[in-house]
């Protein structure tokens, strides 16, 4: 039966018992983790979002009715608890509060819990559906609050450099209109204007640069954002972007003011130290070199491109690609010559799944003698010119790619990364940021056959590139950049575009007419015939910066009530068929779905 708590005030979390005076009195509240019941003396371990404390109920401290009480107590139960704070004869080191106790003079039973799905513990094995059916339990698991107590933390002080940098915190709506962002939009259809739809927001994009057009000059806030698109470990439909937007600056200047904030929450929150300035990469060496946009630059292991040298070999497959106008590029695994064909073959199969045909390798053994799925073709001097240019020595593994250069990349960048986790060649608690930089403006859409923007149409181009708009728009460069830690992008921004010539250019490059571009983002465009600044911004992925430094292995684990791989809520099972008056009233009807 449940009591009550009048009268009752907590004077401590559970793990602030460490601070307070021993023998003191103190009043405890939380949940049972588990209760020992040795006859003579019950111990209880009492759990809250600060830690766990342990209880020593004995008849001669508590009376004959409390004790009583505490033998029924099970896994669960939420208690509050009176007595008095001593010191163990039975120290526990692998708690903060392992040298404490408290000796219980009172217990209230608040209520009682019915015997859980599974157990309430530290890195448990239960299968994640179940974890995320029973979420409100799931989210009592002290590596899960801690890791939920993080991303408080980090956004705490976020919100407060931002406010010392002279930044202010502005709302902008949820439901806008529809605006093309790159995925597909959630829509909330409107009952007061039947037919018609609003938006949830991608990003807040369009309403960042009205801000600044409004005199704004320093934006930012904690948005929430929407997309409906395909999950991975590192989606979710909805998810937090830290946003910002500044005027009267240029990339540098958004460049600084981030590696600043950085530093700030890297100290503040995890007292590491981040290494300013940050390093900075243009796009075409991050992709030469690591074969990816977000390189890992916690380990080596770089492309590099063999071209030139197989040049007029006689080996088909490489020949090919050169012929086709793509190229010949390897990695060297260092010290793996000795890993068996068994292991290779599926290395093989993991590149096939990035794009490739095959996967050519040489194996140099540890008397310097050759293995070859392709030696047949070369002749021993264009083998030894190869292994040379790979830097290969004895006992190295090289490992080729052959094809377009998009395949190429593809292929490597995964494939180095697979390699560095299965040879475990990184430090897991090392953190290594980079930028991004100078990243083409536009690419090549084989399905539309014509350029997209590859972040938004808003991106200024470089300055010096623009005369190639015309002859050559696929290697004209944006004042676009990324920063990237261990791999990961984590965020994204560039500087905008505030001269309408062009603007109306973009638009054509990437074939909107005048009219489309107004009906699309007309509300835009006629706050930039009003005098616009100068601008340029930047967000982070609050929930994959999170987990990073959380050391998470999903977003999902940085997020109260997340969401499955197929969008849906697991706890709330959501989404939920709609009556259908509400249906009819949204101007909607049911549909059946038919084989």
């Amino acid at each position: 039966m449940s009591e009550s708590m009048r009268g009752l005030k907590r004077t401590h979390r559970c793990g602030e018992v460490v601070g307070a005076t021993l023998g003191s009195e103190v009043t405890v509240m939380g949940w049972v983790q588990r209760s020992r019941n040795k006859g003579g003396v019950v111990f209880t371990d009492l759990r809250d979002r600060s830690g766990i404390l342990q209880l020593i109920f004995e008849e001669d401290d508590c009376g004959e009715e409390v004790f009583h009480k505490a033998q029924s107590l099970k896994s669960e139960y939420c208690i509050a608890v009176e007595g008095r704070l001593e010191r163990r004869s039975d120290p526990n080191p692998k708690l903060p509060t392992g040298e404490l106790e408290v000796r219980a003079k009172t217990l209230r039973i608040l209520s009682e819990s019915e015997t859980p799905p599974f157990p309430i513990e530290e890195n448990t094995k239960t299968r994640e559906e179940l974890r995320l059916k029973y979420r409100f339990l799931d989210l009592r698991r002290p590596d899960l609050q801690a890791r939920i107590m993080l991303r408080s933390k980090i956004a705490a002080e976020i919100r407060r450099f931002m406010t010392g940098e002279g930044f202010l915190e502005i709302e902008t709506p949820t439901l806008i209109k529809s605006t093309p962002e790159g995925a597909r939009d959630y829509l909330v259809p409107s009952r007061v204007h039947p037919g018609s739809m609003y938006a949830l927001p991608q990003s807040p994009q369009l309403l960042k640069q009205l801000l600044m057009c409004s005199g704004y000059d320093r934006y930012f806030q904690l948005a929430r954002c929407y997309r409906d698109e395909d999950l991975r470990a590192d989606r979710q439909p909805e998810f937090t972007q830290v946003d910002m937007e500044l005027s009267f600056v240029n990339a540098d200047d958004v460049l600084a003011v981030n590696e600043k904030l950085l530093h700030t929450i890297f100290k503040e929150v995890l007292g590491v130290e981040v290494k300013l300035p940050i390093q900075r990469m243009t796009w075409r060496e991050a992709m030469e070199r690591y074969g990816s946009d977000k390189p890992d630059l916690r380990f080596g292991m770089e492309i590099t491109d063999v071209s030139e040298t197989v040049k007029g070999c006689e080996f088909a497959v490489f020949s090919a690609a050169l012929d086709g106008c793509g190229s010949v590029r390897g990695l060297n695994v260092k010290g793996q010559g000795h890993m068996p064909r068994k292991k290779i073959d599926a290395l093989v199969e993991y590149a096939k799944g990035y794009g490739a045909k095959g996967l050519a390798y040489v194996a140099i053994q540890e008397d310097g003698s050759v293995k070859s799925s392709f030696a047949k073709f070369l002749k021993e001097e264009e083998m030894q010119a190869l292994i040379k240019a790979m830097g290969g020595e004895n006992g190295d593994l090289l490992l080729f790619a052959a094809d377009k250069n998009k395949v190429v990349f593809d292929v490597l960048g995964a494939l180095r990364l697979e390699l560095g986790r299965q040879l475990e060649l990184f430090d897991k608690n090392e953190f290594r940021f980079v930028w991004i930089t100078e990243f083409p403006l536009l690419e090549w859409s084989e399905e539309e056959q014509r350029f997209k923007a590859m972040h938004h149409p808003f991106t200024m181009p470089m300055e010096e590139d623009w005369d190639k708009i015309d002859s050559d728009p696929g290697a004209v460069r944006a004042e676009a950049y990324d920063i990237v830690l261990n791999g990961n992008e984590i965020g994204g921004g560039s500087v905008r575009i505030h001269r309408s010539d062009i603007q109306e250019k973009m638009f054509e490059v990437l074939g909107l007419t005048r009219e489309v571009a107004e009906e699309r983002f007309g509300f835009l465009l006629e706050a930039f015939r009003y005098g616009v600044p100068p601008h340029a911004g930047l967000a982070y992925g609050l929930d994959r910066l999170a987990m990073l430094m959380a050391g998470a292995d999903t977003i999902r684990d940085v997020i109260a009530f997340p969401k499955v791989k197929d969008a849906s809520d697991l706890m709330m099972n959501a989404p939920d068929v709609v009556e259908e008056k509400q249906m009819e009233e949204l101007s909607l009807c049911f549909r059946e779905n038919k084989a």
